[in-house]
């Protein structure tokens, strides 16, 4: 079929197309220190925070006088991280872990509960969505890409616990977040949801079938979240760490990466770190590789298309660059039909806001009753 020719019209300026404006912040300026200050005070929940990125995040952030509710399944893990935290210097002494399964949506629930009610602020100010497996760490590697029986009378499904885990699960612990983080309360305003995604959820890991599927629905359920949560006060952020030694690849795993690079945490947390302190940061992903240098390109710092130029001469160590913002132009130049329903969606926000104002001062000022106070606890 031939392409269809659309006739613009009073948008054929390509500026009238850019939604940087209204979805979130400026590209990331990698090259700029950022502060931590704005960590002291927020309670954080983290899933899969017992160990790995999870775990490593909340110690950073602990350590920076953050509030941290834990949950995983390992209990061991998990009870000996809280006690360890509460002992940290600068630590605020306010940490808890509990029991929970992201597929379990009870679960869940009364993690988000225990965020809302146990730290001082008896509020959750950012979520991190860090609990995730591969089909490896699951025992199912290869299985779905070779299926066997299924000509018998009764055939089982595909086992899909990857999928459960990395999708079902981060699906609950964003709809929990996106109903308790607008009710956060106190002196902290910032309402931030951390993704964990990976290189995975934006190319082809052949062999890692479910795995790969999980981050590229992650990565698709960030892109959508990134152009409306705006509107409720709330930011969206994305990481997509590369390959890092952690329990999630077992040493089959790393024995393919034999020779070449991986990733390392204290970038990953570095990267995590700049979005959950720097509250400007919105709609905004980074992906987390080896460090290296790179000279080819426009020098803009975003992965994507050419890549970035380095300036060596900044730094003695000419491999000095681990974090690099992908999808940085997402939002820059987007067809018609996204334009036109971030747009539509934009003006019945405005719109359901002055008609809740004018109900408000309705029953302040005519009936003399209260305003709406569920309005109240949400803004």
């Amino acid at each position: 079929m031939a392409p269809t020719n659309v006739v613009l019209g009073e948008h054929e300026d390509n500026r009238a197309w850019d939604l940087t404006p209204v979805t979130g912040s400026l590209p990331v300026d990698l090259s700029k220190p950022y502060s931590t200050a704005s960590i002291a005070g927020k309670t954080i929940l983290i899933t899969g925070g017992a160990s790995g990125f999870g775990a490593a995040f909340a110690r950073h952030w602990a350590a920076h006088g953050a509030h941290t509710i834990i949950g995983d399944l390992n209990d061991k893990a998990g009870e000996e991280l809280a006690a360890e935290l509460r002992q940290l210097p600068g630590s605020s002494g306010h940490h808890y872990y509990q029991h929970c399964d992201v597929t379990c949506w009870e679960d869940q629930v009364a993690l988000f509960k225990l965020g809302a009610s146990a730290t001082p602020t008896k509020s959750i100010q950012a979520v991190v969505a860090g609990a995730g497996i591969t089909n490896y760490s699951s025992g199912q590697s290869g299985v779905f890409e070779s299926p066997r029986g299924l000509d018998a009378d009764s055939p089982p499904p595909p086992p899909l616990k990857v999928i459960g885990v990395n999708l079902t699960g981060v699906m609950y612990t964003t709809h929990l977040a996106l109903f308790w983080l607008p009710r956060s309360s106190g002196a902290q305003k910032d309402r931030h949801l951390l993704l964990v995604s990976s290189i995975a959820g934006v190319a082809p890991l052949p062999g890692l079938t479910e795995y790969n599927t999980s981050k590229h629905a992650v990565m698709g359920l960030f892109r959508a979240l990134r152009g409306t949560v705006w509107q409720r006060g709330m930011r969206v952020n994305v990481i997509c760490p590369y390959f890092v030694a952690t329990p999630l690849i077992p040493a089959s795993g790393l024995a393919i990466l034999a020779g070449g690079e991986l990733g390392e945490v204290p970038d990953v947390v570095d990267a995590a770190t700049r979005l959950m302190a720097d509250e400007s940061i919105c709609g905004r992903g980074l992906v987390i590789g080896p460090k290296m240098s790179v000279v080819k390109g426009d020098g803009t710092g975003n992965f994507g298309g050419d890549l970035p130029e380095v300036d060596q001469k900044a730094s003695s160590d000419p491999r000095d660059r681990a974090i690099w913002e992908i999808y940085a132009h997402d939002y820059d130049k987007v067809e018609l039909f996204v334009w036109r329903y971030v747009t539509m969606l934009n003006r019945i926000r405005m719109i359901r806001g002055a008609v809740g104002i004018c109900k408000d001062l309705w029953r302040i000022y005519i009936t003399g009753g209260p305003a709406r106070p569920q309005a109240q606890a949400q803004r």
